[in-house]
């Protein structure tokens, strides 16, 4: 049976998850998620005195680190990057949380644990952020004192890491929305400059367009910004 103390923790982890999901969800702009993510994880869980994110760019494949509570995590994350080898990079690539219990005695990683160490990591504690969809990057988790993460601190980073998942893919499919939107807005309203400046019809417009796209290597989008942000129209 757990103690008083673990068993009025553990009550209380309900609240804590539900309390966490509502916020989440509440925030703005992805960047914004993802650095509120990093904060609470310091919060919630036990023994984790920093954290950070990395994310996967699979189209470009290559990482992201958008979020970080302190410049040891920062330094962290490109040190790992630079080495191309770390237990976050593992974690992100592969799809695994990991567990290291004192950074010191790790066998692992020969480039970036000597690193870690003079950063004055001593335990880190890490999860996959996935959905059924998709798999997005990993949650990191920091102490400078060894030993610091048992099986409670896992387990309870495990659920946090699932709730902040699921916000991520949220804030990320509302982003593609929204920018999907702007785009077609921009290049209707770029079409009907043509339109009305060279008396055209709005296929023949949106040709003009396409074309001058192409020969310039610039993407559809940007030229249809430029068009409405200056009203002038380039020679196709």
């Amino acid at each position: 049976m757990p103690e008083g103390g673990d068993r009025k923790r553990i009550d209380a982890y309900p609240r804590l998850f539900a309390d966490m999901a509502r916020e989440l969800f509440a925030q703005g702009s992805t960047e914004e998620l993802l650095q509120r993510i990093a904060q609470m994880a310091v919060e919630a869980i036990d023994g984790c005195e920093e954290a950070g994110i990395i994310l996967v760019d699979r189209r470009k494949r290559e990482f992201q680190a958008p979020a970080a509570t302190c410049e040891m995590v920062r330094e962290s994350d490109r040190a790992q990057m630079e080495c191309n080898e770390g237990p976050c990079l593992d974690a992100a690539r592969h799809e695994q949380s990991f567990r290291v219990d004192d950074m010191a005695d790790e066998s692992r990683w020969p480039c970036y644990r000597p690193r870690a160490v003079d950063l004055g990591i001593g335990a880190m504690l890490g999860f996959d952020l996935y959905t059924y969809e998709d798999h997005l990057g990993a949650l990191d988790l920091y102490a400078r004192t060894p030993g610091v993460f048992d099986d409670d601190a896992r387990e309870v980073g495990w659920v946090f890491a699932s709730h902040a998942a699921l916000a991520i893919a949220g804030s990320q499919r509302e982003a593609t929305l929204r920018e999907g939107y702007t785009t077609r807005q921009e290049i209707g309203e770029a079409v009907g400059i043509i339109m009305e400046r060279r008396r055209l019809t709005d296929e023949q417009a949106f040709e003009v367009l396409k074309t001058y796209s192409m020969n310039a290597n610039t993407k559809l989008r940007e030229v249809a910004r430029r068009i409405t942000r200056t009203g002038e129209i380039p020679d196709v």
